[in-house]
């Protein structure tokens, strides 16, 4: 085999690897060969999270919802969302939700190298260490899509993968509170993670108004199934944490990989 055949070869092998673990975000493959990462967890409870804020646009109105309702959530935080509202991003550790990574920029993890990708988890993590005084546990990609080198750097920064079971398929422009509610609702169960979005920085257009109008009747619906619900921090998944918890991202130093 030639040099040249020998090269294209081991670079298909590398790019094959690199992308090997996004076929986990199929659902239906996620949940029964992946329940942890997929965000199955404790039978009675269900675990609410949020994507791609904060946004002060909308995030204050789920606040408000979610107060009323005595609930809390899990965030999962864009670093560039959380630098633009940093008192929103406090305000949120503060009422008790916990604050997880969902990356610096919103891209898929398919398209960035190992360097690349390490540095957008970490600057996100040191923001959120910095502005809410949280260390976070848990990364969720952008798009639920996976990388070789996201997988590496969520370790390098003690962060644990976890998706979801159940999603509203809130972001689209054709998107109404009642499909929102029914495709969320139509398989969940208790152990589930359900998957919304609290912003619509990478969404349709006032999307966010729709999964607004869903989520009381959301809470209610679960509730009358005798199950709890909250953050993931109660869902007792079964996903480890690897190592210990720093304190700041290692190497993440200010500024670093900056626009």
């Amino acid at each position: 085999m030639s040099a040249t055949r020998l090269a294209v070869t081991a670079a298909g092998v590398l790019a094959t690897a690199h992308a090997s673990p996004a076929v986990t975000s199929i659902g239906p493959l996620r949940r029964q060969l992946f329940p942890g990462l997929a965000g199955v967890g404790e039978p009675g409870h269900v675990a609410l999270t949020f994507d791609d804020g904060p946004d002060p646009r909308s995030t204050p109105a789920f606040l408000t919802v979610l107060r009323e309702h005595g609930v809390k959530a899990t965030y999962f935080l864009l670093g560039r969302m959380l630098k633009a509202a940093p008192d929103l991003g406090r305000s949120l550790a503060e009422s008790g939700h916990e604050i997880a990574v969902h990356g610096w920029e919103h891209r898929c993890m398919l398209l960035r190298g190992p360097a690349a990708t390490y540095d957008d988890l970490a600057r996100a993590v040191e923001s959120i260490v910095n502005v809410t005084g949280t260390v976070p546990r848990w990364y969720r990609p952008p798009y639920g899509v996976l990388s070789l080198s996201a997988l590496r750097a969520a370790r390098r920064l003690s962060l644990t993968p976890v998706l979801w079971t159940n999603w509203g398929r809130d972001w689209t422009r054709a998107a109404t509170p009642a499909s929102i509610l029914a495709t969320l609702t139509r398989d969940l169960n208790g152990g589930g993670t359900v998957l919304l979005h609290d912003s619509d920085c990478t969404s349709a257009p006032d999307s966010w108004r729709k999964t607004l109008d869903a989520l009381p009747p959301l809470l209610e619906w679960i509730r009358d199934r005798g199950l709890s619900i909250g953050p993931l921090r109660d869902h007792e998944l079964d996903a480890p944490r690897q190592g210990p918890r720093p304190t700041a991202p290692p190497g993440a130093g200010p500024g670093r990989g900056g626009h």
